[in-house]
């Protein structure tokens, strides 16, 4: 068995910032980070736009009330007042603190960082680099990582939360390289897993975003919040689904329709382009389903619209967002320069996760926290997020959260003794698992179950969801689950079984999307990304209140929280 202080499981932005904090406050704190990738390939390397502060350098009447007001705005009323107000607050202090580790966020000519407009802001408040922030970011922060002396289990694939009578003791790991299994045992446990892109069929998520962190959660008995709000970016590349980012059209771009015509101006007309993800992902699908889409051949009637970037010129294109032109140039063969994107709807973001309080206490349920185990990022709901993320938030959440359950974490540990734990019956019954699923004589592909229950996610619980459809998905679902015994592993090796670890990431998969219909059948209102055709309006009387999803035995039991209002009180959101 092996021991250390603290042990983050996920190399992301969260992740880094986290164990960052932890050194700076008590060097001698043993930090173990785990990640199934290398760090610097974690997910939050592909984020783009950028990351929002009221730093006042473009627009000087901008402030952090301002920020939370549209934050607030932006999650239908659904996001914890209190938890937005930390967000925005600590906004500008730690940008100053990135640039001092190292970050090169792009400038103004004056020499101050550079801010740029974003979907659902009402100020020029959006730092970035270029359109790599996360990528500029993260390099960073691994790099100090390596300076304050972390150590780090790179392609070590967590498998299971040790969890006993209300407190997280430790992990069992397996070693991708070479099988060999672990059991570490921590202090404190933080879950800094990222998102579940993959529980759908198109996904700008990577493909080790399978909600590994949430499905531990959920295997272990505690509930996840929120997961019906799942995001969809509005313009994913057509038909890959990779990512155009927001900072497109931060810097101007036009959505435009088979007709030629700037569609936003009926559904959004005083933010256009810029309107919050989900009203800009339903606008998209309903040009769509209305006909208005562009066919390949250019006709109308087609799956996609046009992004169109042309009248911003090719030094702006290329000087701003370089990467996005890369990427369409290299994966669709077109040339934003002088012709227009396809893009449609994308899953991007979950917005539920792991329930926490502001210092990143995992609850055990509404009430009561845990002890030990503690969440932050993508994977972590605290919630500041609520119905629907603002563009630019997400990397601000990451940092400010990962720093501030960094100091949670490194307070909570003084004094505290290593758990007692027999890591013996773990790792037997991680052996008898691994030893059954290379053994069982099924006939089912890993891929094509895998593909089968991502297009049942996706028909069943999209951008427009009614009961029938959502109930359907959830039979079939339980279907799909059955079949989870049948499926075969040809690899039946121990070096470097990636089908292996498919093989657990699908039971993953499953785990988080069942809870994610499950979330989304109950909640039977209208309310930022989850948009009910039965239920069209929304319903603050009965479902201003946050969703607790838990499994008892095979049974999914919801439950519900209530919502921190302490400042913005709920109104009509109109853009």
């Amino acid at each position: 068995m092996l021991d250390c202080d603290v042990v983050i499981v996920g190399g992301g932005l969260a992740g880094c910032r986290a164990a960052l904090e932890i050194k700076r406050l008590n060097p001698e704190t043993q930090v173990a980070l785990v990640a199934k990738t290398h760090p610097i390939r974690s997910h939050s390397v592909a984020a783009q736009g950028g990351i929002a502060a009221a730093l006042k350098n473009v627009d000087g009447e901008d402030s952090w009330e301002a920020h939370a007001f549209d934050t607030v705005k932006g999650s239908d009323y659904l996001a914890d007042q209190d938890a937005v107000e930390i967000l925005t607050k600590e906004a500008p202090e730690v940008i100053i603190d990135l640039e001092h580790l190292g970050v090169l966020f792009s400038r103004l000519p004056d020499g101050k960082i550079a801010q740029r407009a974003f979907g659902g802001h009402a100020f020029r408040r959006t730092c970035y680099a270029a359109d790599k922030t996360g990528h500029a970011i993260l390099h960073e922060l691994v790099s100090n990582l390596r300076r304050f002396g972390v150590t780090i289990y790179d392609e070590w694939y967590v498998t299971r939360l040790i969890y006993e009578d209300g407190e997280a003791k430790g992990l069992v790991m397996y070693r991708i390289e070479d099988g060999r299994l672990e059991v570490m045992r921590a202090k404190a446990i933080l879950f800094a897993t990222g998102g579940y892109g993959r529980v759908y069929n198109t996904t700008s998520n990577d493909y080790a975003s399978t909600g590994d962190g949430l499905a531990m959660a959920a295997g272990a008995g505690i509930p996840l919040e929120d997961m019906e709000f799942v995001q969809f970016h509005p313009t994913g590349l057509y038909p890959v689904g990779v990512l155009i980012s927001e900072a497109v059209r931060g810097e101007g771009a036009y959505l435009i329709n088979s007709e030629g015509r700037r569609f936003m101006e009926d559904y959004a007309p005083s933010r256009m382009e810029l309107a919050p993800r989900d009203i800009t992902s339903r606008a998209i699908t309903q040009e769509i389903r209305a006909g208005r889409g562009v066919h390949k051949d250019g006709g109308a009637g087609g799956p996609f619209v046009y992004l169109d970037l042309r009248h911003l010129g090719k030094e702006t294109i290329m000087s701003r967002i370089p990467f996005c032109w890369e990427e369409a140039h290299r994966l669709v063969g077109v040339d934003a320069v002088v012709e227009p994107m396809p893009v449609r709807p994308t899953v991007h973001y979950c917005m539920g996760g792991i329930p926490v309080n502001t210092d990143g206490r995992v609850r055990r349920d509404g009430e009561t926290l845990t002890e030990g185990f503690f969440a932050a990022g993508e994977c972590a709901c605290v919630s500041v997020h609520g119905g629907n993320r603002l563009g630019s938030n997400s990397l601000l959440e990451c940092v400010v959260y990962g720093r501030r359950t960094g100091r949670s974490i490194s307070a909570y540990i003084q004094g505290r003794n290593l758990p007692e734990l027999d890591p013996e019956p773990y790792l037997q019954d991680t052996k008898t698992r691994i030893q059954t699923l290379l053994d069982q004589p099924g006939a089912v592909r890993i891929s094509h179950l895998r593909q089968a229950f991502q297009d049942c996610m996706t028909e069943h619980c999209g951008v427009f969801r009614t009961e029938a459809v959502m109930a359907q998905g959830l039979a079939q679902i339980q279907d799909l689950k059955s079949q989870y015994s049948q499926i075969f592993l040809d690899d039946k090796g121990d070096c470097w079984n990636t089908e292996l670890i498919e093989a657990l990431e699908l039971q993953n998969i499953m785990t988080v999307g069942e809870l994610i219909l499950a979330s989304a059948l109950q909640r039977r209102e209208s309310r930022g990304s989850h948009a009910r055709e039965d239920f069209p309006q929304r319903d603050d009387g009965e479902f201003l209140r946050h969703t607790l999803a838990r499994f008892e035995g095979d049974k999914v039991v919801i439950e519900a929280m209530p919502v921190v209002i302490n400042r913005f009180p709920p109104q009509e959101r109109k853009y």
